[in-house]
């Protein structure tokens, strides 16, 4: 998706910007757990270092946060493109696009830094094992040798103002836009815009339910279990689907695959 929304002139607007910014953390987010959980996998060592552990929780926690903020960016885009088209232009210019990215990416990694560090200054003297098929904040404070409950309310926090309140602002600006797709003359246009949106909504509902299931509970009303089972759809599921799910149900990306590929075949003859 990256490099198709690169590769054709057609697709550079904004909302395909942000589209590859996503594709992009996606690719990098799957990167932090999947390649170490498959050479556990396969070497039959459950293990990783203490480093490696740190590095891995800080990149998990960057990419997490930022493609929560990023799915909100992506909402206003069709707010402003399907609700104010005239304004459109001025909102959400190339300077707007590099904003909200750049403020993706320097909030999150802000937030993941003061937890990793947080988390690995702790006195772990109970079990090194961690519970989990990544270094997860949660399963590792239930090691720690110390009461953890003010730490525990900081997540929770983060997981509000990084989950909760980019899916409020979702849920307001898809409302925003439902309403004005369903006032429109055009079939045509109420068509388009219908599928752009219930295609961000898809990927939206698949990330935020099961990370906010997962971290605005109560430790109390969790499992181990449960929260591996719910990690696989937001840390592998999520990220594996969403270019699948753009590319398939967006007539533009599809016209652009034929057009790269096509041109690349070309080349070859």
């Amino acid at each position: 998706m990256t490099a198709l929304i690169l590769l054709d002139p057609r697709l550079h607007t904004p909302m395909y910007f942000l589209l590859s910014q996503l594709s992009l953390m996606d690719l990098l987010y799957i990167s932090t757990t999947v390649p170490k959980m498959v050479s556990n996998f396969l070497s039959g060592h459950k293990n990783i270092s203490f480093l490696g552990c740190g590095v891995q929780t800080f990149f998990f926690v960057t990419l997490a946060c930022s493609e929560g903020l990023l799915l909100a960016s992506m909402a206003y885009d069709r707010f402003v493109a399907i609700c104010h088209p005239l304004h459109y232009p001025v909102r959400m210019n190339k300077i707007m696009c590099l904003k909200l990215i750049l403020g993706s990416w320097t909030l999150s990694s802000i937030n993941s830094l003061a937890h990793t560090i947080y988390t690995f200054q702790i006195p772990y003297c109970r079990s090194r094992a961690i519970n989990h098929f990544y270094c997860d904040i949660p399963a590792m404070m239930l090691l720690a040798c110390m009461d953890t409950w003010v730490y525990e309310d900081m997540v929770f926090v983060s997981a509000v103002i990084f989950l909760l309140m980019p899916f409020l602002g979702i849920t307001v600006s898809y409302g925003r836009v439902l309403f004005a797709v369903f006032h429109m003359r055009s079939k045509e246009g109420r068509k388009k815009a219908f599928t752009t949106c219930s295609t961000h909504l898809t990927v939206v509902i698949f990330y935020y339910a099961p990370f906010a299931y997962t971290y605005l509970r109560s430790k109390n009303l969790r499992s181990p279990e449960e929260d591996k089972i719910l990690a696989v759809f937001y840390s592998i599921l999520t990220p594996m689907l969403n270019p699948i799910v753009y590319s398939l149900r967006n007539k533009e990306v599809l016209g652009a695959m034929r057009r790269v590929f096509g041109m690349f075949s070309s080349r070859k003859k």
